[in-house]
């Protein structure tokens, strides 16, 4: 069995994630279809992803390809995870995953409905609002969900969330309805409502997009179309990170695994899979760092990252696994970075990396915060490290000292 040291997946990481020298991107679709998609949850993670990406990113070139040119689609993807895919990549997402996200929705919300009494007959109702709120839509060619909701008064009933806890809440239904016909490939988030921080969008057909909607594929025909993107871009990985970041069962990545003819190889500490024309070492690029926002799609991209986190996990990761800001060097994972009230851009670097390197850390921190500008970022999911940043009284308190977490 062919052997894969963490050294190696560390020099894979940095080239086909564009984040050593020489391998940046020029277009947005051409980052986005290396990662597999970017994770989309938080809107500022899109923009900061692309950035640390592109070789000359810029918010006009970056909304130009999302909002005018339309080679990405912001969907809803593996995990139930929101993700900006490449159009090529959305049929092989919507038939991996989201169809059947689609179908555990639409029995959630019938469950929901059920308990307001709204209907005697939940599903022809939701079913009659859903096709109501779609005509509303196309006569007005894009809206905002406040919009709709005046169009489609149904949309104001409100459903109990997590009843029972703490966090217990009434809602409108129309956030449900809006994800569910998205979900079934029926609508689009489109242009985010202010800045590019904005996780407000207008919504859109479908056919506004993608003319003739998205191609239907069967769903085991993506699942492998799926996994191998996934090894091609992040591999070598096991299946338990196939897994967990595709969101499939076990059996549905061991069939993907067969499907594309998966190599078997050694990785330290475990075992992993290639693509069989993927065998081959790859020459260790040159040293790089990079800042890569919360939620990153590399950062996020393995479920056992110990070869490029180290022991830093309880500082850049919040309880349920989100990845807050973080600062690489050469692949591999040495400290985070936040942004202080006053804009500074801070890093905090966990472990020494020398003067020379802490120095190139910092003029990288201060391109980023030239960049952002007057902008503030607030990361969705706060994690430790973050949070002590944004929380200095001064940016030199901010910054702390190196050293271990």
């Amino acid at each position: 069995m062919q052997r894969i040291d963490s050294a190696e997946r560390r020099a894979r990481l940095g080239i086909r994630h564009h984040l050593a020298g020489g391998t940046k991107a020029t277009t947005v679709e051409d980052v986005a279809r290396d990662l597999v998609g970017l994770h989309g949850t938080d809107p500022a993670s899109v923009i900061l992803a692309l950035w640390a990406r592109l070789a000359n990113p810029s918010i006009p070139a970056i909304e130009r390809a999302m909002y005018e040119d339309r080679t990405v689609v912001r969907m809803l993807g593996m995990r139930r995870t929101m993700f900006v895919e490449p159009t090529d990549l959305v049929p092989v997402v919507q038939a991996a995953c989201t169809n059947a996200i689609a179908v555990q929705q639409r029995t959630l919300s019938h469950a929901l409905l059920a308990s307001t009494g709204v209907a005697p007959d939940v599903k022809a109702w939701l079913t009659d609002v859903e096709e109501s709120t779609v005509r509303a839509l196309k006569a007005r060619g894009d809206a905002l969900a406040a919009e709709l909701t005046g169009d489609e008064p149904r949309l104001a009933t409100k459903v109990r969330l997590a009843e029972g806890k703490a966090y217990q809440a009434d809602a409108n239904i129309v956030t449900r309805v809006l994800l569910l016909l998205a979900a079934e490939g029926r609508i689009v988030r489109g242009r985010p409502r202010g800045s590019w921080i904005s996780g407000q969008y207008r919504w859109a057909p479908i056919e506004s997009w993608l003319p003739g909607g998205i191609p239907r594929l069967p769903a085991a025909d993506a699942q492998r179309d799926l996994v191998r993107a996934w090894l091609g871009r992040f591999g070598p990985g096991g299946a338990a990170d196939i897994k967990w970041w595709t969101g499939l069962t076990l059996g549905a990545v061991r069939r993907a695994l067969d499907a594309v003819g998966a190599v078997e190889v050694a990785l330290d500490g475990g075992r992993g899979y290639l693509l069989p024309d993927d065998i081959a070492s790859t020459a260790a690029p040159d040293p790089w760092v990079a800042l890569l926002p919360a939620l990153d799609p590399t950062t996020m991209g393995w479920a056992e990252r110990g070869w490029y986190l180290g022991p830093h996990r309880s500082a850049l990761f919040d309880t349920n696994g989100n990845a807050g800001p973080t600062v690489w060097l050469d692949g591999r994972v040495v400290g985070g970075w936040g942004q202080h009230p006053s804009g500074a851009v801070v890093v905090r670097l966990l472990e020494d990396v020398g003067r020379k390197t802490a120095v190139r850390i910092e003029e990288e921190a201060d391109r980023l915060e030239h960049w952002i500008g007057s902008v503030r970022v607030t990361p969705r999911f706060r994690t430790p490290l973050e949070k002590e940043i944004a929380a200095a009284p001064s940016v030199s308190e901010a910054r702390g000292s190196a050293g271990p977490a």
